[in-house]
């Protein structure tokens, strides 16, 4: 029997911890805000997402090392209930690339099965959720929302973070280092700007 993405995560770890439910929530608004201001995309492409989202750290359950691929193949395990064979495999792929490696079609036999417009989004996913990730490296959620403008002359994404109403630094250091395939997947560039709420 298939479980929901949630169900899997606390059959894995028995408990609802809140890095992935922030993630998902900063995905959720990198989607919405991308979606209005860059590239369209349809809305189960966001369930997909969010899917991944929540199980993209599942595979520290296995080992922290390379648990990026642990999650994967646990995904892949599973399944996930309300998603085709075809979703759940890009939802093991998303989960893949939050981390480490670029997704490369020669070298990945999983994402290089799939048909250069599914490999698109799910360099785009990916993209958005290995951001997000990156955003709520402290596990702190220090960011209240996110806006986007999009410089299509220039294919520029202007990416404002908003932050919580404290006094607490937002470091986006990691974040920064963790833009590639976002940047990739719009094929654009970006600038990240902190702002107060």
């Amino acid at each position: 029997m298939e479980l929901t993405a949630e169900e899997i995560l606390l059959k894995y770890f028995n408990k609802k911890p809140p890095h992935p439910y922030e993630v998902k929530r900063l995905c959720s608004m990198l989607f919405d805000k991308i979606n209005t201001s860059v590239k369209e995309m349809p809305e189960r492409e966001l369930e997909i997402l969010e899917a991944a989202a929540i199980l993209h750290d599942i595979g520290y359950a296995v080992a922290a090392k390379s648990h990026n691929k642990h999650s994967r193949d646990i995904i892949l395990k599973e399944g996930v209930k309300g998603f085709t064979d075809k979703e759940v495999k890009m939802i093991a792929c998303i989960a893949r690339y939050h981390r480490g490696n670029l997704p490369d079609k020669n070298r990945h036999e999983l994402y290089g099965s799939f048909s250069k417009n599914d490999r698109k989004i799910i360099k785009r996913l990916a993209g958005i959720l290995k951001f997000a990730d990156g955003l709520d490296v402290e596990h702190k959620t220090l960011i209240k929302d996110i806006d986007i403008e999009f410089d299509s002359e220039n294919h520029i994404m202007k990416i404002y973070l908003i932050k919580n109403n404290n006094n607490e630094g937002l470091d986006i250091t990691k974040s920064l280092r963790k833009r590639d395939l976002l940047e990739i997947g719009f094929k654009c560039q970006s600038v990240v700007f902190i702002k107060n709420s």
